[in-house]
């Protein structure tokens, strides 16, 4: 899909969307509850991946509008075989292996080509040291084997979803196990969404300390209702034309979260005053808009950078990209990029998505400054869907194409 944006000042009230991050997390443990109900679930190609996991796997899930009921998914009951669809979600991949090396069963989890170049490593050195036979090609991975309960070095510096998987299976392990994090945590705060998440179906887990997890096991997941609070990650985008001349109000978050990503209310406006430096380490998913609104501003200097190369696409160059269209220079390094200051210009050709719903919403807000056409726009399906829908209720106008119509 082609999106043609006309510069305008964004204006208005919206509600942000649900967050695609608990509700992975919600569903996941819903279930595995004996029956529960997550209200507010938005269904984004992501989150179809997820429920579509737990289905192959055995839950029985119903569906109300934004409103599901899950239950029923037992370690001890799964298909004798498997093949999950992942997609290109890597908090399915990662939050559904573990779970998968409960049953014993051979089970195959399928995804694109990009998220199967994020790395598994960490999973892959944990299946060897315990005997499970872990195979990975270029879009799937095989698994079969069962995790015991015991002690569990697990790098923290590559990504919290591997500790988030793990954190979702010991609990049912017949016994205690213990996680030791090596290497320091990068997105700390999508860690503690995920102990809120079990605590809240009853499921507890302790940090002894920093990098000390004590996860006791033969617990089971209680019956809850639960709702999705508002997404920081995606508000982001909307509370950023704020920063550009609108004048936008962004309803229901809450103002008590656990989500890394509502650090944004603070760094929206340093780049809006100045030209700071700004660590990206544990709010990777802000990177592109904050990219994007130094651009716009002052510049900027980033650093904790060298995640954004593994996620939908290398965001750092992707940006980098496009943001010359605009007329603006970028510096790559291996854990920092410098956003140089300087004047938009209207883009001087097409602007390209990477394939990356987060790069497609940041050209995006740039575009209300310039105007400007965004190719490959559908990528906002990913977490996104209604995103253009919710941009032109603010005053943008927008016109979408099919890619073979122009």
């Amino acid at each position: 899909m082609i999106v043609q944006i006309e510069k305008g000042t964004a204006t208005g009230r919206i509600t942000a969307p649900p967050s695609k991050s608990m509700a992975h997390r919600y569903l996941i443990c819903a279930a595995l509850s004996g029956g529960s109900t997550v209200k507010r679930v938005e269904k984004s190609d992501d989150i179809n991946a997820t429920l579509g996991c737990l289905s192959a796997l055995g839950a029985e899930i119903e569906a109300a509008g934004k409103t599901f009921r899950l239950g029923g998914l037992s370690p001890e009951h799964c298909p004798p075989a498997a093949d999950l669809l992942c997609g290109e979600s890597g908090s399915t991949l990662r939050f559904m292996l573990p779970l998968c090396l409960l049953t014993g069963n051979p089970i195959t989890l399928h995804g694109s080509k990009r998220l199967m170049q994020r790395s598994l490593t960490v999973y892959e050195e944990l299946c060897a040291a315990q005997g499970i036979a872990f195979a990975q090609l270029p879009d799937r991975v095989a698994v079969r084997g069962r995790l015991t309960p015991g002690k569990y070095a697990v790098r923290g510096d590559i990504s919290s979803q591997f500790i988030s998987g793990l954190l979702f299976a010991l609990p049912l392990l017949p016994g205690d196990s213990v996680i030791g994090i090596t290497g320091g945590l990068q997105s700390a705060p999508y860690l503690q969404m995920t102990i809120k998440a079990l605590a809240d179906f009853g499921v507890w887990v302790r940090r002894q300390d920093e990098n000390t997890i004590l996860v006791p096991g033969g617990q089971t997941y209680k019956k809850r209702a639960v709702t999705v609070e508002g997404d920081y990650s995606n508000a982001a985008f909307f509370e950023a034309l704020n920063t550009l001349g609108g004048n936008v109000m962004v309803e229901g978050l809450q103002s008590d979260t656990l989500q890394g990503d509502a650090v944004y209310l603070r760094l929206l406006p340093l780049l809006a005053r100045g030209t700071p430096t700004i660590d990206l380490a544990d709010c990777p998913d802000l990177g592109p808009v904050l990219m994007a609104v130094a651009a716009a501003q002052h510049g900027a200097v980033f650093t904790g950078t060298k995640r954004l190369k593994i996620k939908e696409s290398d965001r750092g160059a992707a940006m980098a990209e496009e943001l010359l269209k605009f007329g603006i220079k970028t510096r790559l390094e291996n854990d920092c990029i410098t956003v140089e200051g300087g004047t938009l210009h209207p883009p001087v050709s097409p602007l390209s998505g990477h394939r990356d719903h987060r790069i497609v919403m940041a050209l995006a807000v740039l575009c209300t400054c310039t105007g400007g056409t965004i190719c490959g726009a559908q990528a906002v399906a990913k977490s996104f869907p209604d995103f253009f829908r919710k941009l032109g209720k603010l005053g943008i106008k927008i016109k979408a194409v099919k890619e073979n119509e122009t």
